[in-house]
């Protein structure tokens, strides 16, 4: 009786934990698909920040308004792709290979990849909320630190061509 029992309360454990990796992976694969829609190239069309902050995006030493028309390639197939700055004026021309990732839906991660490295060897990036993402459009959001506050940074993307 008893191992009756215990094989009982296995079995009902077993189909619990078989249920909630189901619910699991199919969460995962509607972010998944979701994400599988970003794929493409997209430009920069604009971006939304307090003008009295002098913002220099992911690094690069150039002034935000530098990203305004820049082109990103995102290939979400194998979570690469690229953003190139068209350069002029004060704007440096820049094509950075990044790799991406999207978590729980909402979370863009991006790090650089620099020429002979792979992207496991670099541990930094960034991270950015995805929000209004639409069939042709999408934004990605960034707080920044600054003074003990958060400074919001909106980048709106428009796509560009390949779906």
């Amino acid at each position: 009786m008893k191992k009756l029992l215990l094989a009982g309360m296995l079995g009902t454990s077993l189909f619990a934990v078989s249920c909630s990796s189901v619910n699991n992976a199919k969460t995962s694969q509607n972010q998944r698909s979701e994400f599988l829609k970003m794929k493409g190239d997209w430009q920069i069309v604009s971006i939304d920040y307090d003008k009295q902050f002098k913002i220099k995006p992911f690094d690069e030493g150039a002034d935000a308004q530098c990203f305004i028309g820049s082109h990103w390639r995102l290939i979400p197939n194998n979570w690469t792709g690229a953003y190139t700055l068209n350069g002029g004026g004060s704007c440096p021309a820049i094509t950075q290979p990044i790799k991406i990732d999207v978590k729980n839906g909402n979370t863009f991660e991006f790090k650089k990849i620099a020429d002979g490295t792979k992207a496991k060897q670099n541990t930094a990036g960034y991270t950015l909320t995805l929000i209004n993402q639409a069939t042709d459009q999408f934004s990605l959001e960034q707080n920044i630190p600054f003074d003990g506050e958060n400074v919001r940074v909106v980048y709106n993307f428009q796509r560009t061509g390949m779906k």
